[in-house]
């Protein structure tokens, strides 16, 4: 069997980034990943500016105690200052521009103004309370990379260096094809030996939260010609498709011979994980086909933990691999087994700084419940027998699924 990492490196490394790249507004970029560096053409802030609302003045001139001072003007956030004469203050508020001659501003907390004067409770230090031209960018800086996915924090970014639209990679093209004929669509009639078709809202529900298009969806019965023409369709029409069992070898497992058939090559593994044994990596007309275990549990794992770097290699991320957490095992009976396990799990905080991982108590590849449980999955390495308290590696469903 395949080793877990060398089948996740595998996956990875066939992300590749896409070649075009769409410009649009500020108003449409928010999860959206960025084709170029953006370099900033701004200070910022872009003059000294003052950290509080308070008093601006010159440290020496309030440094005898009980010292008070004129107040030569009140200068709001927007308003440019007169310089500060010698001796005197000038009140300014949060986000106020710093005086030409000011060296320090002393929070109103610390000050008590009558009579247009203001009495400094405190000698100031220096310096304090200003914020400097400059300190959080500097123009001709990098201040987003190529790659990065954009949210609300790398949107203020761009509005803040003016910004009001930036260069975008396509969003990836997702088909999912499902196969079976004992599969019956949510909210038909179930008959007898039937289920319902659970992967396919499952995959796009999973596609859809790490921000690719509405993923395009087929089902294909058990019968070669179907399979084929639907595995043609979703190849042609997307960057990625991702069939759901069917690529075994068994009698009804007709991906795989459908991929062939269409000029494709195809690599089936046997992967060192539980859940989801059976992967394939195919190549089909320059794109990738990734073949997931038909079992829901199963295309669930390996969806999180193979194809999810693939995804954000071929939107064009910088980082495919998401942090791997440290958690302390919370378990009622050793874990383990001959494969590397990955445990459903929810993490609660622990007395000890990591966070204590108490596995589902149903952890076969049928227990469906336990994935809308689970805060994420740990892993037992392979060969590896634990107790509860061992420290294992965890995979927060927040970080892998995103």
């Amino acid at each position: 069997m395949l080793d877990f990492d060398t089948a996740q490196a595998r996956l990875a490394a066939r992300g590749r980034a896409p070649a075009g790249r769409e410009t649009l507004p500020l108003d449409a970029l928010y999860g959206r990943v960025l084709a170029e560096d953006i370099i900033a053409g701004l200070d910022l802030p872009p003059a000294d500016n003052s950290a509080m609302d308070g008093y601006a003045l010159r440290a020496a001139d309030a440094a005898a105690p009980g010292a008070t001072l004129p107040i030569q003007q009140r200068c709001f956030a927007g308003q440019a200052p007169d310089p500060l004469l010698p001796g005197q203050a000038i009140r300014l508020f949060t986000g106020s521009v710093i005086p030409a001659g000011a060296d320090t501003v002393v929070m109103q907390e610390d000050c008590r103004e009558d009579a247009g004067r203001v009495a400094v409770l405190a000698p100031p230090a220096p310096g304090q309370h200003i914020r400097r031209r400059g300190e959080d960018m500097r123009a001709g800086q990098t201040v987003l990379l190529r790659g990065t996915r954009l949210g609300a924090g790398q949107l203020a970014v761009l509005a803040a260096q003016g910004h009001d639209r930036a260069p975008v990679f396509p969003r990836l093209t997702v088909g999912i094809l499902t196969t079976g004929d004992e599969l019956v669509p949510p909210g038909q009639p179930l008959p007898p030996a039937a289920i319902h078709n659970s992967n396919a809202p499952m995959l796009a529900g999973l596609c859809g939260g790490m921000g690719t298009a509405a993923p395009l969806l087929r089902h294909a019965r058990d019968d070669a010609d179907a399979t084929r023409r639907a595995l043609a369709e979703l190849n042609e029409a997307c960057d990625l498709v991702l069939s759901v069992g069917g690529a075994s070898v068994g009698e009804k497992d007709l991906v795989k011979p459908a991929i062939e058939a269409l000029g494709g090559t195809l690599d089936l593994w046997r992967v060192r994980m539980k859940p989801g044994k059976p992967v394939a990596l195919a190549e089909l007309n320059g794109r990738p086909v990734v073949c997931l275990p038909g079992n829901p549990v199963s295309a669930f794992a390996v969806f999180t933990l193979l194809v999810s770097p693939l995804i954000r290699g071929l939107q064009g991320r910088r980082d495919v691999l998401p942090p791997i957490r440290r958690g302390i095992l919370d378990t009622s009976r050793p874990v383990g087994g001959e494969r590397d396990d990955f445990l459903r799990i929810q993490a609660a905080q622990g007395a000890a700084g990591l966070p204590r991982l108490t596995p589902h108590t149903q952890q076969s590849s049928g227990a469906l419940g336990s994935l809308a449980w689970a805060h994420g999955l740990a892993r037992i390495p392979a060969g590896a027998r634990l107790e509860s308290g061992a420290e294992v590696d965890w995979m927060a469903l927040s970080d892998w699924l995103v």
